[in-house]
């Protein structure tokens, strides 16, 4: 039984009659095999993910934030089912009575049941991510046509709807990407994404290759479209001023795992775990009164092959006792909808940023 709307429940197994949860994400696990030598035997693995839980309702943004290598793209892939999972469950209403785990499908019944049309993804550096030798034209109806969504008539017609609702001219149509600018290319993927008339998108750093007025653009663009449409988010970014202005709710991971996890006034305002306040600190503020932008957290991100025991932020935490070197957190609520892993989340007086 659900019992909240933010809750977070790993001994839960569906999703019972809430209509609003999209995804539930249970004991979520990738590891990458690292092999070497001429036999490519195996030396390890490299725990990307390591037993995270989350939850992503309709309509909503779920923001996804960690320094480089935490596991957070990988969670994306995850949920797309681009990156198989080494173990847990990802629960998504593909029936209409009943959600299913997505996990031991294969491609051919995911694209059977409509997952691949309902599920899309923005990347990072749209240059990288459009095909240099498509036109416009062949980029944004890829997707259609590979889903056999409408006829060509109907399939221009789309496009140049597309084409309109992002901000773009019509007579590009036959241009290719090199033609245009960072933010025209990156308008160029959400048009691709809206092709199929999905309800999920993983929005992957979607505005971290572009300039700072462009970036507002984009970010409008996709409030603007999400209210449209009715989308669902998970945006994952490493700007987490772009991130306060986007999601609704944050998830924060620190090595593999989660460390918190709140509603955006929660994580800015009363973070509850330190390597949330040691984030929040190197956030720039606007204002000549507020000391900010200058904090850096002394230490090395751990080794996701051999991380370290107990609590993972402990070596680089100024606040690490003997217990968070021996023990692991578990992630626990502090208050209502407010979910920490540390020892002593809510004994200690962590700072936010006030809300301006």
């Amino acid at each position: 039984m659900i019992r909240g709307r933010d809750e977070v429940d790993e001994g839960r197994t569906g999703m019972g009659t809430d209509k609003n949860l999209l995804f539930e994400v249970k004991a979520l696990k990738k590891y990458y095999p690292v092999e070497r030598g001429f036999l490519k035997k195996r030396r390890g693995q490299v725990k990307a993910v390591d037993g995270v839980s989350l939850r992503l309702y309709r309509g909503e943004t779920l923001g996804l934030v960690g320094e480089s290598g935490c596991g957070k793209s990988t969670i994306g892939r995850c949920l797309l089912k681009g990156e198989e999972p080494t173990e847990g469950q990802i629960f998504y209403p593909l029936d209409e009575q009943a959600a299913v785990d997505i996990v031991p499908l294969s491609q051919k019944e995911l694209r059977m049941r409509g997952f691949r049309r309902k599920t899309q993804m923005i990347f990072q550096d749209p240059k990288s991510s459009l095909n240099p030798r498509y036109t416009v034209m062949d980029i944004i109806s890829e997707p259609m046509i590979v889903n056999k969504l409408y006829d060509p008539k109907e399939r221009l017609e789309k496009v140049k709807h597309l084409m309109q609702l992002v901000g773009l001219d019509t007579k590009y149509l036959k241009r290719y990407p090199h033609a245009f600018s960072g933010g025209q290319r990156q308008r160029i993927s959400i048009a691709r994404a809206l092709g199929t008339n999905p309800e999920f998108i993983v929005a992957d750093e979607p505005t971290a290759s572009l300039d700072v007025s462009v970036q507002a653009q984009i970010l409008n663009l996709m409030k603007e479209l999400q209210q449209r449409f009715q989308l669902t988010y998970l945006f994952i970014s490493h700007n987490l001023g772009v991130v306060r202005f986007m999601c609704d709710r944050i998830a924060v991971m620190y090595l593999g795992r989660m460390v918190e996890y709140g509603t955006n006034d929660d994580i800015f305002q009363q973070p509850l775990h330190p390597y949330t306040e040691a984030l929040l600190k190197s956030i720039p503020v606007a204002d000549p009164n507020v000391p900010s932008g200058i904090y850096t957290i002394g230490g090395e991100i751990g080794n996701p092959m051999n991380p370290p025991s107990g609590c993972r932020f402990h070596p680089r935490c100024k606040y690490a006792t003997e217990q968070c070197k021996a023990l692991a957190p578990e992630l626990k609520e502090i208050s209502p909808g407010h979910y920490a892993a540390c020892h002593y989340a809510g004994e200690l007086a962590l700072e936010g940023i006030r809300k301006s």
